[in-house]
Parts: structure tokens; C-alpha cells; sequence
């Protein structure tokens, strides 16, 4: 099953005529994953076509108003169009008394199925996926996410060719690592069947770095990572609670992703973007930098 990935803010704190606050929609099956719901974020996903009230799931990296402030105005919408799903909020700690003083602050028409949770390692593990959450380095408590598909079994096509056998209901067998018999051919599971690594895409935005960045990226085939400050300006950064783009590819190095995408770039930066990439490419080759409306496929 492919990964979907939608950047639909690939800003900072400050957005700009380019770039607004941060959020990115993972879409995998039924799933619809909204990570981080900067302000102006339902607006990106008409602007794209996207349905809002498809959104399943929303990941909280921390509590910062760039990160969050698009929330009360995504919930009165969903109100509106009689969203009839539970939906789910997840972040660090803190999120709970965040959600109830932000629900107090509005006046919402109708109701909402909310479920909230203060989540730290895997939190969630469903059919053919989980989610990982790992604390951060902020100046408040935050977290970054690994969204993992699972492994799964695969039937060998070169082996039904040669047996001469076509569809069959006796195959799903074979795919639960049990041996499978088709009239008089039996199809051992360990001969017939091979395993398909799953895919696993990590979120790292805002962070100083540590231990857990590289644990949460570790075999990641993509890593999406904040990349808030050029080189020059590394003791900014560190000010800040920031990581730079040199940091993010390092990270990625690390933990040996497969390919790694920034975001969150400040605004300073906003007519200079070949700095920031070129300081991460040096580090590690395979980086882009994610623009407003980028899709990806996984």
C-alpha cells in the first residue's frame, strides 16, 4: 500500500507568501494523518482539494502557535460539515490541558467525538501500521513521530507461475506463513513466500539534537526534519531549540534514512533556500526541501 504525503506548510514561525505554518497530511488506506495544524491549514487543504473531513488522526509535535493555532478553526469546520467519526489527538504531555483551554476559549456549534492522549512510544498499532512517539529537545514538551507500516508476507510470483496456478482462495494461507494445498500441489509456506519490509516515515520538527532524534529516523526510507537555521547561524539554533539544515542531515546519516526532506525554514531564508540545501546535501547527498502543496509517494 502506498504512503501519501502532503506538505501543506512547510514555514516557520512566521509564514511567508510562500510558505505558511507547518502541517503535513500522511495519507495511508482509510487513514488520514495530520501532523501538526499550523494556522491557515484548513485553507491549504481546499486549496489542494483535500477534504478535511477525511482526517482521521491529528499529531501534535508541541505546543508552539505556529504548530497549533490552526486547531479551533479545523474543528468548528469539521462542526459544520457533521463530521461523524472519532477523532483522534495525540501529542506530549500537556496536550490535555491545552485542548481544554483552547475549547474554552471558543464558542463551538455542535459537537465533536474527541479522544486526547499524552503519548510517548507506541501509542498506537494497528493492522498493517503504528506510531511511535519520542520526546524531543524543545523549550517546551515535544515530540517527534515514526509512522511505521508493518512487515508483510508476500507470495512469490516466479513460484505460481511454475506450479501453473492462478488466483486461489487456498493462497491466503500461505500469506499467514502456513503451508498451502491447491488440488494435489502443496505450496510450502518458507519456499513460496517472501517478507516486504514495510516503509517507515519519520516526522523530526522543532528540536535541539539528542539521542531520540536518531532513534526515531533509525531505517527510516524517509525522514521529514525541521531545518530552521543555516550553519552560520548554529548558536542561534541551539538559542532557539533548533536544529540546522547541516544538523538535519547529519541525522539523517546517522540513522540511515533513505532520503531526507526539510521544512520548517525560517523566514530569513525565504530568498536564499540553495544555502540551506547545499550546507545538507554536503552531509548527506538524497535532500530536498519541501515546498507548500509537494507531494510524495512512498
Amino acid at each position: 500500500m502506498k504512503i501519501n504525503i502532503v506538505f501543506l506548510g512547510t514555514g516557520s514561525s512566521i509564514p511567508t507568501a510562500k510558505r505558511n505554518h507547518p502541517g503535513i497530511l500522511l495519507q495511508y488506506g482509510a487513514e488520514q494523518i495530520l501532523i501538526d495544524c499550523g494556522e491557515g491549514i484548513q485553507r491549504q487543504f481546499r486549496i489542494e482539494g483535500l477534504n478535511p473531513c477525511n482526517i482521521t488522526r491529528i499529531l501534535i509535535t508541541h505546543w508552539h502557535g505556529d504548530h497549533v493555532l490552526g486547531i479551533p478553526g479545523l474543528l468548528q469546520t469539521l462542526v459544520h460539515n457533521n463530521y461523524n467519526k472519532k477523532l483522534f489527538i495525540y501529542g506530549p504531555r500537556g496536550t490535555k490541558k491545552y485542548m481544554e483551554v483552547m475549547m474554552q476559549m471558543f464558542i463551538f456549534h455542535g459537537r465533536l467525538d474527541i479522544k486526547i492522549e499524552e503519548v510517548e512510544g507506541r501509542f498506537l498499532d494497528a493492522r498493517d501500521f503504528y506510531i511511535d512517539a519520542a520526546p524531543m529537545k524543545h523549550n517546551i514538551e515535544a515530540n517527534a513521530y515514526a509512522f511505521v507500516e508493518k512487515d508483510k508476507l508476500r507470495i512469490k510470483k516466479d513460484v505460481l507461475k511454475k506450479k501453473k496456478i492462478s488466483n486461489s482462495p487456498e493462497l491466503k494461507s500461505l500469506l499467514l506463513g502456513k503451508d498451502a494445498k491447491i488440488g494435489s500441489i502443496i505450496l510450502k509456506a518458507k519456499e513460496s513466500t517472501y517478507l516486504q519490509k514495510g516503509k517507515k516515515i519519520a516526522i523530526v520538527l522543532d528540536t535541539l539534537m539528542n539521542e531520540n532524534v536518531i532513534k526515531i529516523a533509525k531505517d527510516s526510507s524517509l525522514l521529514i526534519c525541521e531545518s530552521s537555521f543555516s550553519k552560520d547561524e548554529e548558536d542561534k539554533a541551539e538559542e532557539y531549540f533548533h536544529l540546522t539544515a547541516e544538523q538535519a542531515a547529519a541525522i539523517a546519516e546517522k540513522a540511515n534514512a533513505e532520503q531526507l526532506i526539510l521544512v520548517h525554514l525560517s523566514q530569513r531564508y525565504d530568498k536564499s533556500e540553495s544555502k540551506i540545501l547545499a550546507e545538507a546535501k554536503k552531509v548527506f547527498p538524497k535532500t530536498r526541501i519541501a515546498h507548500d502543496f509537494m507531494k510524495l509517494e512512498i
